[in-house]
């Protein structure tokens, strides 16, 4: 649904049609009456304007110049999406933030990634058995119980939507910082989080053994 637009001349019209009947309240287009009315039709238009943008505004997904105030709701903006990043990309984390309720599953951090505008798959490891090691499988230590990788693609495009992006924004941008930096902020304190692009795991020093 569109929301409701009015022009200057509709406000003129209006405020004609609320004057009295009378010699003295001409309607005609260069008389007083209406030329006052095309004056204060132009005041009203940009009020009503500015009210369509407060409903816009309103809203985390579509703010534009209250996002700011959104961000400062949220503890935002941080490190975490870097220094410059998109309008989308600020909303998206907005979004996650508000809508986070917290947890630790699976399902709980692959909706919170997709908020944030990531589709991930998250792996979770177990460490080497006897009796139930396969050919093939890993010799992974006991620290690897604990761990869990969080697989996404090499970059995540966001682009330019017209209507929606600012003006100075690039017609692509990328990155997956803002995800590991939040995954991490969330991650329970007894695990180890790794990531992984297009299959190649970024494992780091994270003291996990091989067997």
């Amino acid at each position: 649904m569109s929301l409701p637009s009015f022009l200057a001349d509709d406000f003129r019209q209006a405020i004609l049609r609320l004057l009295p009947r009378g010699a003295i309240w001409s309607r005609d287009q260069g008389d007083l009456p209406s030329l006052l009315a095309g004056i204060w039709g132009q005041t009203f238009a940009r009020n009503s304007q500015r009210a369509t943008n407060l409903l816009t505004d309103a809203f985390p997904a579509s703010t534009v110049e209250l996002l700011q105030e959104w961000e400062n709701s949220t503890g935002l903006p941080d490190p975490c999406a870097g220094t410059s990043p998109t309008l989308e990309q600020r909303r998206d984390q907005v979004l996650a933030r508000l809508t986070d309720s917290g947890g630790s599953s699976v399902e709980y951090f692959t909706a919170f990634a997709e908020i944030l505008g990531f589709k991930i798959t998250i792996l979770e490891h177990t460490p080497a058995c006897v009796g139930k090691l396969r050919v093939g499988d890993p010799l992974n230590g006991r620290d690897w119980a604990y761990a869990w990788t969080v697989s996404f693609p090499g970059y995540s495009p966001v682009y330019f939507r017209v209507g929606e992006s600012a003006v100075d924004q690039p017609l692509q941008a990328w990155g997956n910082a803002v995800l590991q930096c939040e995954i991490r902020s969330r991650l329970p304190a007894h695990t180890i989080v790794l990531f992984a692009q297009n299959g190649e795991n970024l494992l780091s020093d994270f003291g996990l053994d091989i067997i």
